[in-house]
């Protein structure tokens, strides 16, 4: 992420009126590869085309801010392969991890791990070490320190139906395994801004949050994201595009503000249930329209988000949730004409 565009994210989580509306994405694996026309399995195993596939993407498009903004990464492996699962890796389809736990007897046998040490972790630190030169002669700067979030982990530890069921079944069990899960994530977390000075921004993804209720999410979720999001930095991002209805009211008290969301609310829906204060960043359909629609109803639906929009303060425009597989130069570019025409019909 460049200097400019730091600035220019900073001034609308501040609340800052700027006109036209920024755009950014979250942009990673599922999505990255195949645009740059490498498979995912050489994304992944070759610092250079990760290299290159990221920086042609920021120099393709540098009206967007691409968040986290070259993020080393290995899709959803990439947190629990240091608890020790099963990671597999297809030539050209998302890694999957397999779950490790049996039963939720083995949870207080479940070791810390190591994030220095353990699993995937010290490639993804050591790819960005050995491409921090080269990302900062671009004019770029590694800004966030980014983990997958604690019910996410913990649902690929257990599977996601077992880990649901636990909550309900065994609450002291699940929630000594939220609490070593949230040690390590604080000690991940805590790494990398040591080993980057210049993150000032922390960045979480959880859709697990999106399958449970209020009551639940007091109980498993929010003791837990407050802690994680406990450190003096400038932005508190959050990504949850499963239904995020129960979760969002709870945003401030998480310490979020800026909050990457599902595309079945809208953002006047969404701002009634978080209050003024956090910056939401959204909101047209990823697939059906991103990367399915034509570059006409990419402009379409652009147009009508922003003309839908009853306080055009704290907002950026982007899709509900990460970058999709599947998404053209030619609907990106879409995208921005649109964003900057305001609203309006060109």
């Amino acid at each position: 992420m460049t200097e400019a565009q730091w600035d220019l994210l900073l001034r609308v989580v501040r609340g800052e009126q700027v006109s036209p509306l920024p755009v950014a994405f979250i942009i990673d694996s599922p999505w990255l590869p195949n645009w740059y026309g490498i498979r995912i399995i050489d994304y992944f195993t070759s610092d250079q085309l990760w290299f290159d596939a990221n920086l042609q993407a920021v120099n393709e498009f540098p009206e967007v801010i691409f968040l986290p903004g070259f993020w080393s990464e290995f899709g959803m492996c990439t947190e629990p392969s240091a608890f020790g699962v099963r990671c597999v890796f297809p030539a050209n389809e998302f890694p999957q991890a397999h779950k490790l736990l049996r039963s939720t007897e083995d949870i207080a046998d479940l070791p810390v791990p190591d994030p220095r040490t353990d699993g995937l972790l010290p490639f993804v630190l050591n790819r960005l070490k050995l491409a921090q030169p080269r990302m900062e002669a671009a004019g770029h700067r590694i800004r966030f320190a980014v983990a997958r979030g604690p019910l996410n982990i913990a649902a690929h530890l257990m599977g996601t139906t077992e880990f649901l069921m636990a909550m309900m079944l065994e609450p002291e069990r699940t929630e000594q395994l939220l609490s070593k899960i949230t040690e390590f994530l604080r000690n991940w977390l805590e790494l990398q801004m040591k080993c980057f000075p210049t993150i000032d921004g922390v960045f979480l993804l959880d859709d697990i949050i999106g399958f449970i209720g209020p009551r639940e999410f007091e109980t498993f979720g929010l003791p837990w994201f407050k802690r994680l999001f406990d450190y003096p930095v400038s932005i508190k991002f959050l990504h949850n595009d499963a239904d995020c209805r129960a979760s969002a009211p709870y945003l401030p008290q998480m310490g979020v503000n800026l909050f990457n969301m599902g595309f079945e609310i809208s953002l006047n829906e969404l701002r009634d249930l978080v209050g003024p204060s956090v910056t939401l960043m959204g909101n047209i359909p990823p697939r059906d329209v991103l990367a399915a629609g034509s570059p006409e109803d990419v402009r379409r639906s652009v147009r009508e988000l922003i003309r839908s929009l009853k306080d055009k303060s704290r907002v950026i425009l982007s899709c509900g949730g990460g970058m999709p597989p599947g998404v053209s130069t030619r609907n990106l570019r879409a995208f921005l004409d649109a964003a900057r025409s305001g609203g309006d019909t060109e």
